[in-house]
């Protein structure tokens, strides 16, 4: 899509702060979804298979937000442990084995989070490209968004597996946009935690971020986003605002 057609798409309909919007890119897991009560399902499950005692929720709830591997990692450093290479990677595979037979099972707890689901059908109502971009699985994102009837609002995932970098690095941005065919300049990030932030600064894109959510363990009201949202239910307002003749100007 070029500057011209996107200018003339979003032309009174999408902008942050004047400058037209084409596209909109949410995090997951801790923005749209509360998926922490799984993952640290899953989480427990493989650690109590190594030997490891479980962990609390609170606990698993600071720890989301750097993909599987760093769960574990941080897993092991709250229990003062220092696993190898290898270990890593068996207690990640059971890991994944865990939360996979959630999924393929039905039994995951999974939710949108207030408003979130509703915001999603009003943006794509609006004809905005929505796109995932997640640092949990493709797999697993494209399972929880069919499964709990978002996907059809959703024209890309891309998963912590999807590129060779994931969030913070921006690629995972860049290549969102580039599977939505709009540039950069047109998009928006929407996350709840620095991984989010830092990504969308590295791609020069502007970004907002949920007050809720996991935030790894950072308190929100420090995060240095645009601006903060309570509810998602907020964002389509916000976006689709008629400007005044100033902001136009």
């Amino acid at each position: 899509m070029s500057e011209a057609e996107v200018n003339h798409a979003a032309a009174g309909r999408a902008h942050w702060r004047g400058r037209p919007l084409a596209a909109v890119l949410f995090d997951l897991d801790g923005t749209l979804l509360d998926t922490v009560a799984d993952i640290a399902s899953a989480l427990n499950l493989a650690m109590m298979e190594f030997g490891w005692a479980p962990l609390a929720l609170r606990e698993v709830r600071s720890m989301v937000g750097g993909g599987s591997l760093v769960l574990i990692q941080r897993a092991a450093a709250a229990q003062s442990r220092v696993p190898g290479a290898a270990a890593q990677t068996a207690m990640l595979e059971r890991f994944f084995h865990h939360y996979g037979a959630l999924h393929e099972s039905g039994a995951y707890t999974a939710q949108p989070y207030p408003g979130a689901a509703q915001s999603l059908q009003a943006l794509h109502d609006a004809g905005l490209h929505i796109a995932v971009v997640t640092n949990k699985q493709e797999a697993f994102a494209r399972s929880l968004l069919l499964g709990l009837g978002l996907s059809g609002c959703v024209d890309a995932v891309v998963g912590g597996d999807t590129c060779a970098r994931r969030k913070p690095d921006p690629e995972p941005l860049f290549f969102a946009c580039e599977s939505l065919k709009v540039p950069p300049s047109h998009a928006l990030m929407v996350g709840d935690s620095i991984n989010d932030v830092l990504a969308a600064q590295a791609a020069h894109i502007p970004v907002v971020c949920v007050s809720y959510g996991y935030n790894e363990g950072q308190d929100p009201r420090t995060l240095p986003c645009d601006a903060l949202l309570d509810t998602l239910a907020d964002l389509p307002p916000l976006l689709m605002a008629r400007r005044t003749p100033e902001a136009r100007g």
